[in-house]
């Protein structure tokens, strides 16, 4: 694995900004901050008479900047930086949600033609989560640029280690432009159990663990995750100007259902209601900060919503049904994964045969203990105190693989 290190300089894109579904202000408390994408002078030479696919979605790009305030203001996609800049793309590789962002979470994603740059589109989250080997055929090698939030079951980690582990096997080298993590400032949460492995946790590291998604391939390289212990060969481009303190605001959204900051906030905490049957907001405007069901006590819970289909949520659980629950859109912000409010929910649910229903509690929460203590009534102090070893652990190992203090 190596680490490349360019001067500094503003890279150059496409000429005009790609329009992508989802676009929120383009700025951050990290002013001088760099992307690894904007490193054009340190990966594009790698690149030059290569043939290159490209794992993306609509958080790959290249920001401009106003050359009067020095204000990120806009963007171009990075395949059609790449192809105006004469590289030879060919074919891009799409992971849950599409290569331009806009299915449903969970929602099967087909191979098909992008209708803006002409490229093959390769599902990642279809029939195939893993590239085969007639996908990666004739190519020299792979660049992976996805915008992470840093929680264990948030997919696009678990599609980046079956892309090296698919480039391992092929012989085929690996570069991640590096993104920032916007809960990477602190590491919290249950550790995924071996045998709870899926593609909603694939390592035994915590529910969230503090590292850029750079620093999670070369983790997942190091320890040799990847199966039968193989390596791939991995190039990270760094971010500039970053460090694991700093405060990040995303400038588009990275999956449709975290449109804004206090939903990214709060996913580690709220994400853990998608393996219940309660509505984290889904089919409202406020997704991960609100929760409800029908059945949860409305003497209780004075709040009501009701959930309908829209844009990243076509089907949204108790879809037309007034949900009671909790508004959490002002909510402080947070540095530790809360268990606050899904232990007030079941506290006060009416129909507690209900609330566990699903197959994929454990899943989610990578440890099958968290249910139990829940329904044994053990509060969040106590359940956290059984996290504290294991966190100690994986401290000692992401150590040795962070690229930024």
């Amino acid at each position: 694995m190596s680490l490349l290190f360019g001067c500094k300089g503003q890279g150059s894109g496409a000429s005009m900004p790609a329009e992508i579904p989802g676009a929120a202000r383009v700025d951050s408390t990290a002013q001088n901050l760099k992307v690894g994408a904007n490193r054009t002078e340190v990966y594009f030479p790698l690149l030059r008479d290569k043939k290159v696919g490209l794992v993306a979605n609509q958080t790959s790009v290249i920001f401009r900047k106003d050359e009067g305030s020095g204000e990120k203001t806009s963007y171009t996609h990075l395949a059609d930086s790449l192809l105006s800049a004469g590289i030879n793309l060919v074919r891009v590789f799409a992971p849950e949600h599409g290569f331009r962002g806009t299915a449903d979470a969970g929602e099967e994603v087909k191979d098909g033609v992008d209708k803006r740059s002409g490229l093959p589109v390769i599902s990642l989250y279809g029939e195939n989560r893993k590239p085969s080997r007639s996908h990666l055929e004739g190519l020299d090698l792979v660049v992976f640029d996805i915008q992470d939030v840093g929680v264990r079951f948030y997919t696009y980690i678990a599609t980046l280690q079956l892309v090296m582990e698919a480039c391992a096997e092929a012989g085929i080298p690996v570069i991640v432009l590096d993104r920032p993590n916007p809960n990477g400032q602190y590491v919290d949460g249950p550790t995924m159990e071996p045998h709870l492995k899926s593609f909603l946790g694939m390592t035994p590291i915590p529910l969230v663990y503090g590292m850029t998604i750079g620093e999670y391939a070369t983790m997942v390289n190091g320890e040799g995750w990847l199966e039968g212990g193989k390596k791939a060969d991995l190039t990270v481009i760094p971010l500039e100007d970053y460090t694991h303190e700093a405060e990040y605001s995303l400038p588009i959204r990275p999956s449709p259902n975290l449109p804004n900051d206090k939903a990214v906030n709060l996913y580690p905490s709220l994400g853990l209601f998608e393996g219940t049957d309660i509505n984290a907001g889904r089919g409202t405007e406020y997704q991960f900060q609100r929760y409800g069901a029908p059945y949860l006590n409305r003497e209780y819970f004075t709040f009501s919503y009701t959930p309908v289909p829209n844009p990243g949520a076509k089907n949204p659980k108790h879809k037309e049904a007034t949900c009671y629950g909790e508004d959490l859109s002002s909510a402080p912000v947070l540095r530790k994964v809360s268990l606050e409010w899904l232990i007030r929910a079941y506290k006060h649910c009416d129909r507690k045969d209900l609330f566990f229903n699903t197959s994929g509690f454990s899943k989610h929460a990578g440890t099958d203990k968290l249910q139990k203590q829940i329904e044994e009534g053990l509060g969040e102090e106590e359940i956290r105190e059984t996290w504290e070893a294991d966190l100690e652990a994986f401290s000692g190992i992401r150590k040795k693989y962070l690229l930024y203090p």
